[in-house]
């Protein structure tokens, strides 16, 4: 069942099922055979250092066994890959034209941008209509524009000398090719954020990611995000070319990761192993983020949106894809007796307006989700705002259009032009969300799944080695990211757990952290980002386990950090958020301080935290929280 619904990311399985165990999958045995000789010969010659020849296996091991699925399943009708060929042509199909009245139109064929100057009222939109972010797509255009900025022998020279225009595309355009630059922070180093549907790393893809970060020593880092993802730092510009052709070897993608693109899609960390879920999220995902980014080609036709776009599937009643703060999410529903999903849009936090999503009064059949998706993003992209940054989130549309208004625009823009109306959710809101934490038997008889918690989501070269390791050693080899910034093992026979259990990482990584590390998340900070007034990750692990060191607690508590009012810390959905803020002293000088929130929440009674109390400097922090854990948390000292 999992060949036939994503053949792509069962091959490792497979693989490894026909090496093992012939005789529990001879289909698998016969579609791989040819190709396991080929793939441990170039396994023996590959140093774990050489990020190529790691892509260079995967891609021929995957090229290989693609292959042999086909003609295996396509026998005797229509098999699978003909009914994910058919799926990628009604993806390929989807209607993208814009409407009459819109505010954008097609321009080379391939993008769309503002039709009238005078609607791009803020600077992005400005520089987006200047030149098309989407020529960088384009693998020559690319090397031709890193070439370029290192014509003067160093790209910190030529950037300091660069014309506004240039700089407009270091700093913002490659962000289209998921490529950060933070020249307040870190002049000549670029963040790398990838896309990851569902959030699941194979062991190949994770040890190619860390051996990318080794080569650059003290200034290279990786980071899990609150979006199921990972990004990575310290990347060097002219290395960027081969780096994004190795990870495209290895079946992922940057490509329309940042700016006003759709981000990551995010599912349920557990699909496919938990015993309560409601759906396996993870071909919906593979499907939505196919159609996002054009099968990792760039789809021009979303590529311009008035804003970020974020995306989610929810698989169980945990609700662990956070969907109430989502543009657009997907809730198992049924109707006349079809299982398929309900749709919420408009979530969104921001620095000036909070807001959870609403319900689009929707429902679509699982083959339809990409349709669905495509014509809420082209309404928005048609008539969203392209004014003031902080009111161009879908929301806002919603409230200028009214949401009947905005249905019956979405319906237009559906395949058969007709909607259906709600059907009846699959979620059971009386079931309490589960921690993923420690270990839980799967479905699968005899396999268990194993929830670790990476302190605010960062990693070295030297964990993310030993996470790949691990996957393989004990696993199915796949590592799961979870919106909190950790992750989760799955396939663990239960006769390996207790070795598992003593690897060393998990000195580090804690199975069972403690009560506010393991609901702990922080944004990026000060270190790398320009935008944050405080050190907020390293900070957070301190106060988190000095806390833990004098308090006890009855419950987690949640607590997030963030360094700005852009939230990316997620500040208002923590039981106690910590914003990053400025204030003076006794002798008059700024130190870090924070605004602390209280009263968000997540899950079935999700909502959005309010400020509690202003400008509590950092180094005064401590006793505040534990009088307020104390008072509001039923903590007690030790």
């Amino acid at each position: 069942l999992a060949v036939l619904r994503e053949p792509v990311s069962a091959v490792d399985h497979l693989a490894r099922t026909a090496a093992t165990s012939p005789k529990m999958a001879p289909a698998a045995a016969i579609a791989v055979a040819p190709f396991l000789g080929k793939t441990e010969q170039l396994r023996r010659r590959t140093p774990r250092n050489t990020a190529r020849a790691y892509a260079t296996r995967r891609l021929s091991t995957r090229a290989g066994l693609l292959t042999g699925l086909k003609g295996l399943f396509s026998r005797g009708g229509k098999g699978a890959y003909e009914v994910l060929q058919a799926e990628q042509d009604q993806i390929a199909g989807l209607p993208g034209d814009a409407k009459p009245a819109a505010k954008v139109e097609l321009v080379d064929g391939s993008y769309y941008a503002l039709k009238d100057p005078k609607d791009a009222k803020n600077p992005f939109e400005k520089f987006k209509l200047a030149k098309n972010p989407y020529f960088l797509f384009n693998k020559s255009n690319l090397k031709e524009f890193v070439g370029e900025t290192f014509s003067t022998g160093d790209f910190v020279s030529f950037y300091d000398a660069a014309d506004k225009d240039t700089k407009d595309s270091i700093d913002h355009r490659l962000k289209w090719l998921g490529l950060f630059h933070r020249p307040k922070t870190t002049k000549g180093r670029f963040m790398m954020r990838l896309r990851i549907p569902n959030g699941i790393v194979t062991s190949e893809q994770m040890e190619f990611l860390a051996a990318t970060i080794e080569k650059y020593g003290d200034d290279g880092c990786a980071d899990i995000t609150t979006r199921q993802n990972i990004q990575i730092r310290g990347v060097t510009l002219d290395d960027a070319p081969e780096i994004l052709d190795e990870l495209e070897n290895l079946g992922l993608t940057t490509k329309q990761s940042g700016m006003d693109n759709v981000r990551n899609c995010c599912g349920n960390p557990l699909a496919g192993l938990d015993k309560e879920e409601i759906i396996d999220t993870r071909p919906f995902n593979d499907i939505l983020n196919k159609y996002i980014t054009a099968n990792g080609k760039g789809n021009g036709v979303v590529a311009n949106l008035p804003r970020k776009f974020n995306v989610c599937v929810v698989g169980s009643n945990d609700l662990y894809e956070h969907p109430d703060i989502n543009d657009f999410a997907l809730i198992p529903a049924i109707k006349d007796g079809v299982v398929g999903f309900n749709a919420d849009v408009g979530g969104f936090y921001s620095a000036t307006r909070c807001e959870l999503a609403v319900p689009l009064g929707a429902w679509v059949a699982k083959e339809d989700i990409a349709a669905l998706l495509n014509a809420v993003l082209c309404t928005f992209r048609d008539f969203g705002s392209r004014g003031g940054r902080q009111k161009c989130r879908l929301m806002w549309l919603i409230d200028e259009m009214g949401m009947d208004k905005f249905r019956e625009e979405v319906e237009s823009r559906m395949p058969e032009k007709t909607l259906a109306t709600a059907g009846t959710s699959l979620v059971d809101t009386s079931k309490p969300r589960r921690e993923y934490y420690g270990v839980h038997e799967q479905k699968q008889e005899g396999l268990n799944y194993v929830g670790v918690n990476v302190p605010v989501g960062r990693m070295l070269a030297e964990d993310m080695f030993e996470l790949a390791r691990i996957a393989k050693e004990y696993g199915d080899g796949e590592i799961r990211l979870t919106v909190e910034q950790n992750v989760v093992f799955g396939n663990i026979p239960t006769e390996k757990i207790e070795a598992f259990k003593a690897e060393p990482l998990f000195e580090k990584f804690k199975i069972n952290p403690g009560m506010l590390s393991m609901g702990l998340v922080s944004c990026t900070g000060n270190q790398f980002c320009g935008f944050s007034n405080i050190e907020t990750k390293a900070q957070a692990k301190r106060v988190a386990e000095q806390l833990e060191q004098t308090l006890i607690f009855s419950k987690p508590i949640r607590m997030h950090w963030t360094g700005c009012t852009n939230t990316c810390g997620q500040v208002q959905l923590a039981d106690i958020g910590l914003m990053g803020t400025k204030v003076k002293d006794a002798s008059g000088e700024f130190v870090e301080a924070v605004d602390i929130f209280l009263g968000g929440a997540i899950g079935h009674e999700a909502a959005i935290g309010e400020v509690y109390k202003s400008n509590v400097e950092c180094t005064k922090l401590i006793p505040v929280l534990e009088e307020l854990m104390i008072e509001k948390f039923e903590a007690t000292k030790k």
